[in-house]
């Protein structure tokens, strides 16, 4: 994980978590949430799997990381994004992030340390905010060039 005081603290929370709805507390749990702990932005199952092979030296099932997974988003520690196909996950422990999605292409970059906690809660009243996901739509760069030059081709072409 990435500092011993979040690895301390979202290990306490898990066990919490666990101990409250009566689930084992197995080392493979512990070895996938350390795992996702240890990844920089969202991902994918293939990658948390391979990187719990390949790096972590801990092989698990598919169906253990999905049932993990479940439990870690139940305890707020994981989040699931959809975009478009792709299911992707990431961790939400003191992460507050922004999501830029193509809607042309698919492609998603994260934007981290963006402030607006403040902007959301403004007008929330008797509400506790611990983690927020925003998700923006739009044209990434390349996309937006294709579809300029593509509109200038046409204009170009109904002018002669």
């Amino acid at each position: 994980m990435d500092n011993s005081k979040t690895a301390t603290s979202v290990n306490q929370l898990f066990t919490d978590y666990l101990k409250e709805n009566k689930c084992r507390c197995t080392p493979e749990r512990y070895a996938i949430l350390d795992a996702i702990y240890s990844i920089n932005g969202s991902f994918e199952i293939t990658d948390l799997l391979k990187l719990l092979e390949e790096k972590k030296k801990f092989r698990v099932s598919r169906a253990t990381v999905y049932n993990t997974i479940t439990l870690l988003i139940n305890a707020n520690l994981v989040i699931h994004h959809q975009f478009g196909d792709k299911s992707m996950y990431e961790k939400c422990y003191n992460s507050e992030k922004a999501h830029m999605v193509c809607t042309q292409c698919g492609k998603v970059t994260e934007i981290n340390n963006i402030d607006i906690k403040d902007t959301i809660t403004a007008n929330i009243k008797k509400f506790h905010l611990t983690h927020y996901s925003l998700y923006l739509y739009g044209l990434c760069s390349k996309c937006h060039q294709t579809i300029k030059r593509r509109k200038a081709r046409i204009s170009k072409n109904k002018g002669q």
